[in-house]
């Protein structure tokens, strides 16, 4: 036989025909839909022969290979030594065919059909963001449907599944399609009768109710709907798939099923092997409905499904069951039984359930499992027992969060295939057992935020396949582990947040990605290897006691960096003009404060993705670099504590949407505040304290409607009060002490109220009037103010994107000290102002703002008496009423004011004995100088009977009066309470009985005083 590279022949029946003849072969196929070397198919054919002298040779390149290949083996019946090899997709070589054939058809999807599919594809708008958790599951995503042409096969499109005798769809394959939409009842969907396999997992179908005509599907036996979005009512029908072995409808977070159609699905589904209902809300189910499952059951997922009420025991023996998962189902009762060392129990999944220490007494027997999840479980006491180190099978242990206490059991160095081990956040205390080094399997050794102490275990060859390590947040200490350096494949160290010493030393492998060792003792230079480190991605190495200088060329090389953090380290960082040849354009996160900074990273100009920028506390001088202007997605910018100058650039401003916090407090700033803050605006605090800026306020500010702290103090900002600032609904906190501030801060005009006030600093300026009553009236925040268990403890903000969180600090006067409060407490609360010129009397509304804990009112023109209801202040910590004009007497009420360390009435016009006991016993003559009325404890000034009486003063025998006031009797409550000063003088002259009243007055006096003495045995000491 001949053939040329222009001409191929094949023999057929002892002829030889041209190849571009293959059509003779029709006749062999009397089906004849589609002859098995179409045109549309057959790219080439070479040659084809015949078992006898010429062997049967052919080679063939076409899309549909998988097609035929299944074809060729329903067929191998009719055919004599068909043998097939497979070299790779899409190309079938060198069958060998014997003939007769009696017939060999290809069958195309019918017609009806692949227009069903069609109107189902149109049916739907293709959204990458509808499959974004496939990543999460290992799943790559993309549109199938894209391969779907009409007037093609559809059994060659992807997703799609044909029999191969007549063509039809029996599978539809769609998970991580990029699907968005809607599947009504009347979807083309279910015209497709003979589907036995359809997976529709991971699309987005815009809260679709379950059709109920998922149940006509009578050959179905796959079935997965999970993570797409579905809602309502799981339909009774599904329970007519009586075929089914396996069905999926977890995590659609918004389904229910209802208690029939569970017991439907029990009853009905004896064959299924696979049972996932993860997040379908189960919370009116009787579990006991449970304990008929089918016998033939391998997989029960129950996960977050709320199910309460107890569980069938049962299920725990069900002879093939492999994997159970029924965490985050806390209200779920388990009697767990006694498990046979024949279990074939794999994974067991009872997270976030609650249990005494026995549980583990009871699956020690489980010798095949694999995987133990039993995190974020509350065992009711004690520690890990040793029994733990039974389940030899193990591969992941997951014990995190679930109140253990102890010592970390040796045992657990028999489990010897486990690559897993996490029990992060207990009470684990003692050391890291040495027998933990015998798990050379171990890729995941996570155990933070725990009471261990002593070091790390330090063999040669420990942890040799260790991926990530993960001991923060403990006690531990000594030097870090050599082997922390030669394993090739550890991408993760997490160590912060310890008492680590001694020298960082040199990286053997670049696999690192990670290098968390912030909040230590380390000391000496970092490391030179760090630069080669090509893969790192996240680097802290702040709080520590390093050395040296940092040349900034040392980062050149990590193009992949994300994180770097050498804050407070003790390390000094140099440019020496080299970083502005390179660029680290994955930066997301900075923070260099206290690093000797004086240059601006010149690699930050290619930083846009920068979200985090602490420069504060360098030595920054001149302009801010033009280069933040470009930083469109800065968040976090912190420069505070240089010495930067001139005006503050308009740019800031327009950066508002994308920044959350502005700090450029404590530097030389001058000019105006930026009036560019745009709409939209999304910071929340801003901070320019401590600068020269002047003129007035800008209203710019108002579009900053998530604003929580404003802090504009020591300036020369020359404005009235900004009233409208109140109507900004978060603010916190308002500082504008130290200012030029001038005028009346009443506002009857205005509705606005304040009212999430927290701090109000308005001191060292030159307001007039009298006290804003209305404000007062106003601060709800300071009533009753309760802190959220849930929340952080101080103020500030966290962003998810970043991964930090940025606590707020700001400077005020706290218990007459200046300071700048670099966490502010949640519950702080203090109004301040001081040092202005108002005038007029306290409030008594002040006395509702029971939360507050420091109020200053000194160095005004205030006048009138202190009021009783500051007493109801039970939370004051500080008081702060000196000179001004106040007059009466210290109202005996403040004894309530238990909390109270700090109290200055100095300078004033008080009067009469100073309330005794209590805190009040703490306080020292300075508290009270410049008050010549005032008498008793701690002034010199005694308050027993010390001036003679007036002349005229007769008793009725004649003899002079004792009365030691005279006239003071009409005006014993001067200024306070006058009306009762003039009916006691009443009593005085028309009575004759003065001898009554002082007898009156020196009983309460003496009572008082017994009172006190209680009080001072009571308690009353000095509060720190």
């Amino acid at each position: 036989m001949e053939s040329s590279s222009c001409q191929s022949h094949f023999n057929f029946v002892g002829h030889q025909y041209p190849s571009n003849q293959w059509w003779i072969l029709s006749p062999y196929f009397p089906l004849g839909r589609t002859l098995i070397f179409s045109i549309m198919d057959v790219a080439l054919i070479l040659q084809i022969g015949f078992p006898g002298e010429d062997k049967a040779i052919l080679s063939i390149f076409w899309p549909r290979s998988a097609v035929y290949i299944n074809l060729f083996k329903t067929i191998i019946s009719h055919t004599i030594n068909l043998q097939f090899l497979l070299l790779k997709k899409d190309v079938v070589v060198t069958p060998s065919l014997s003939i007769p054939l009696p017939y060999l058809a290809l069958p195309l999807c019918s017609h009806d059909e692949a227009v069903k599919l069609i109107q189902f594809k149109h049916s739907f708008a293709i959204d990458k963001t509808s499959s974004a958790d496939c990543d999460n599951f290992g799943n790559k995503s993309y549109p199938k449907t894209d391969s779907w042409k009409e007037d093609t096969d559809c059994c060659s499109w992807d997703g799609v599944t044909c029999d191969n005798i007549k063509g039809r769809v029996i599978g539809l394959d769609l998970n991580c399609s990029w699907l968005y939409g809607t599947i009504p009842s009347n979807s083309s969907l279910f015209h497709l009768p003979h589907l036995q396999k359809l997976n529709l997992a991971f699309n987005d179908f815009n809260s679709s109710k379950m059709s109920s005509k998922f149940g006509g599907f009578a050959s179905l036996m796959y079935l997965n709907l999970s993570g797409s979005n579905f809602a309502g009512q799981v339909s009774s029908q599904v329970s007519h798939l009586s075929k089914l072995l396996s069905l999926d409808l977890s995590r659609n977070y918004g389904q229910t099923l209802q208690q029939h159609v569970l017991e439907g699905l029990v009853h009905n589904l004896t064959e299924v092997r696979d049972l996932f209902l993860d997040g379908t809300d189960m919370s009116s189910i009787n579990p006991n409905v449970l304990r008929n499952l089918s016998s033939s059951l391998r997989s029960l997922s129950l996960y977050m499904c709320g199910l309460g009420g107890k569980f069938p025991e049962n299920v725990f023996h069900l002879p093939n069951l492999k994997l159970l998962n029924l965490g985050d189902n806390g209200n779920l009762s388990l009697n767990l039984p006694q498990f046979n060392r024949s279990s074939h129990l794999k994974l067991l999944d009872l997270s976030a359930m609650s249990f005494s220490r026995e549980l583990f007494e009871s699956i020690g027997n489980l010798v095949s499992l694999e995987r133990l999840d039993v995190s974020n479980a509350f065992f009711s006491g004690g520690g890990l027992p040793n029994s733990i180190g039974n389940l030899i099978s193990l591969k992941d242990l997951e014990l995190s969060n679930c109140n253990l206490s102890g010592s970390i059991p040796i045992s657990l160095g028999n489990l010897s295939q486990l690559s897993y081990l996490y029990l992060s956040r207990n009470f684990f205390s003692g050391s890291i057992p040495s027998s933990l080094t015998n798990l050379k399997q171990l890729e995941f050794f996570t155990i933070f935020e725990n009471m261990l102490e002593g070091s790390i275990p330090d063999e040669v060859n420990a942890f040799p396949n260790l991926i990530s390590l993960g001991l923060s947040s403990n006690l531990l200490g000594g030097t870090l582990p050599s082997w922390l350096y030669s394993i090739s494949s550890l991408k993760y160290i997490y160590l912060s947040h310890n008492q680590f010493s001694g020298h960082i030393k040199e990286f053997q492998y670049n696999s690192l990605e990670v290098i968390m060792l912030d909040n230590n003792k380390l000391q000496g230079p970092i490391p030179s290897s760090l630069s080669q480190l090509v893969n790192l991605a996240d680097l802290s190495l702040s709080s520590n006691n390093l050395s040296g200088i940092v040349e900034f060329s040392m980062f050149s090389k990590l193009q992949n960096l994300g994180v770097l953090d050498l804050s407070s380290s003790h390390l000094s960082l140099n440019s020496n003009g080299t970083s502005a040849v390179y660029t680290l354009p994955n930066l997301r996160y900075l923070s260099l404060p206290s690093c000797n900074v004086s240059k601006f990273p010149q690699f930050l100009r290619g930083s846009k993705s920068l979200l985090y920028l602490d420069l504060s506390n360098n030595s920054l001088s001149g302009k801010v670099s033009s280069l933040i202007c470009n930083m469109t997605s800065l968040r976090f910018l912190d420069l505070s504590h240089n010495n930067l100058s001139g005006i503050i650039p308009k740019c800031l401003g327009n950066l508002s949407e994308s920044l959350r916090m502005l700090n450029l407090q404590m530097n030389k700033f001058h000019g105006i505040i930026p009036p560019t803050f745009t709409k939209g605006c999304q910071l929340k605090n801003l901070n320019l304290n401590g600068n020269q800026l002047e003129g007035p306020l800008t209203r710019s500010i108002l579009n900053c409607r998530g604003l929580e702290v404003l802090d504009l103090g020591d300036n020369r900002i020359n404005d009235t009060f900004p009233h409208w600032l109140g109507s900004l609904p978060e603010l916190q906190v308002l500082v504008l002490r130290s200012n030029q501030l001038q005028g009346s801060i009443q506002d009857n005009r205005s509705n606005l109220s304040f009212s999430k006030i927290q701090i109000f600093d308005i001191s060292s300026n030159s307001f007039s009037g009298v006290l804003p009553v209305r404000y007062l009236k106003n601060f709800k925040a300071m009533i009753n103010l309760t802190e959220n268990e849930s929340a952080t403890r101080y103020m500030g903000v966290k962003d998810g994107t970043v991964g930090t969180f940025y606590s707020y600090s700001i400077e005020i006067a706290i218990k007459g000290v200046k300071m700048e409060v670099v966490k502010i407490f949640i519950k702080l609360t203090s109004i301040d102002l001081s040092n202005n010129k108002f005038q007029g009397e306290i409030p008594k509304a002040i006395g509702n703002l029971n939360s507050l804990k420091g109020l200053n009112l000194s160095r005004n023109n205030l006048s009138g008496c202190i009021p009783t209801s500051i007493g109801n202040l039970i939370s004051l910590e500080w008081l702060d009423l000196s000179s001004n004009k106040l007059v009466g007497t210290i109202p005996e009420k403040l004894l309530d004011l238990t909390s109270l360390s700090i109290f200055n009435v100095s300078e004033n016009h008080l009067q009469g004995q100073i309330p005794q006991g209590k805190q009040f016993n703490t306080f020292g003559n300075d508290s009270y100088e410049g008050n010549r009325g005032l008498c008793g404890f701690p002034v010199s000034k005694g308050c027993g009977n010390s001036e003679l009486p007036p002349s005229n003063l007769l008793e009725e025998d004649g003899s002079k009066s004792n009365i030691a006031f005279g006239w003071k009797a009409v005006l014993t409550g001067y200024g306070c309470g006058v009306v009762f000063g003039l009916v006691m003088g009443y009593f005085v002259f028309q009575t004759g009985k003065p001898k009554w009243i002082v007898a009156l007055v020196e009983d309460r006096h003496h009572m008082r005083r017994k009172r006190s003495k209680i009080g001072n045995r009571n308690g009353g000491g000095r509060r720190t």
